[in-house]
């Protein structure tokens, strides 16, 4: 089971990584804080000070079209929030 599944690159996750050592990934459903914690730290060599995670339902849609009604389900997604200690930074885009 891998915990980690990607990084959230967005605008505002990166201003949060500049300003305040504060990182954001998409995780597996069932990781729990630890897991999330231990994984950040083998797979980027920091010391992870606070994870705090959140939880998305999933999203489901209802459309009316010729052939009938369609049914559509988006999946369940976990985020974690990860602060790392003052100096350690993760840089995501060193392997491009």
């Amino acid at each position: 089971m891998s915990v980690l599944i990607k990084p959230i690159i967005t605008e505002k996750m990166t201003a949060q990584g500049e300003l305040y050592n504060r990182y954001g990934f998409v995780v597996d459903t069932n990781a729990n804080k630890i897991q999330i914690k231990d994984a950040v730290e083998a797979a980027y060599g920091v010391s992870v000070k606070k994870v705090r995670t959140m939880n998305y339902a999933p999203e489901r849609k209802t459309r009316y079209t010729k052939t009938g009604v369609q049914h559509g389900k988006i999946n369940a997604v976990k985020k974690a929030i990860v602060d790392v200690a003052e100096g350690d930074i993760i840089d995501f885009y060193s392997n491009l």
